[in-house]
């Protein structure tokens, strides 16, 4: 799964890497949590322009949807995304690129789970597909979740799965409102190539999700 991330990069590469006509006025964070707004990239009508809006982390599913857990779902496996009637209309038209700087995932252990942080070696962003749903009549507010795949070579002794990272030249298709068949985009949802990231162990600090600041990506 994907339950943490960050995104501290500065606004102006966010704008250049994901296409924006204005640079975003966005805060540092180091431990992004579900529930929380997070930074979404959505294209709303075809040819339009491309632009980034504060999304709740978490869809809230209706009753009968197939959601075992309480509380909303952070997370979709890609390999039932098609055809799961929770995400299904949600992949065909209102899918979503989710900027990030790095991802947390924790390896097991008889102990405390030591956290890791991934990010590209380079520093560049990161971009997780992700589906929308729009703000309900009741009140509840528009949200998305982080598409998940199985894990790369770096990331299988860490966690069984990982989010589905888009690479830059297919933006333009994932972020696509309509036109664009779902049986196309299978090709997206795969695992990230291992060799363009790298995987640092950090403290404890993060392992609070009420903790915020740059002593999340403490070295452990």
């Amino acid at each position: 799964m994907c339950g943490r991330f960050t995104l501290t990069l500065p606004p102006d590469l966010i704008a250049e890497a994901f296409g924006l006509d204005d640079v975003p006025v966005l805060e540092a964070r180091y431990n992004i949590a579900p529930t929380q707004p997070m930074a979404v990239v959505r294209r709303l009508a075809p040819g339009g322009p491309r632009q980034l809006d504060l999304l709740r982390w978490g869809v809230t599913l209706p009753p009968g949807e197939g959601s075992r857990r309480c509380g909303p779902v952070i997370n979709a496996r890609s390999e039932s995304l098609a055809t799961r009637p929770a995400f299904r209309d949600a992949f065909r038209r209102r899918r979503c690129l989710v900027p990030a700087g790095g991802f947390y995932e924790w390896a097991p252990g008889s102990g405390r789970r030591q956290a890791f942080h991934i990010a590209r070696k380079d520093g560049r962003p990161l971009a997780f597909a992700g589906v929308w749903e729009p703000a309900a009549p009741a009140g509840a507010p528009a949200s998305a979740v982080i598409l998940t795949t199985e894990p790369n070579e770096l990331l299988r002794p860490i966690h069984d799965r990982m989010p589905v990272i888009v690479d830059p030249a297919d933006y333009d298709r994932w972020l696509a409102p309509e036109g664009t068949a779902p049986e196309t985009l299978t090709g997206l949802l795969k695992p990230y190539p291992a060799e363009l990231l790298a995987a640092r162990a950090v403290g404890p600090t993060v392992n609070n999700a009420q903790n915020e600041g740059v002593a999340c990506l403490d070295p452990a």
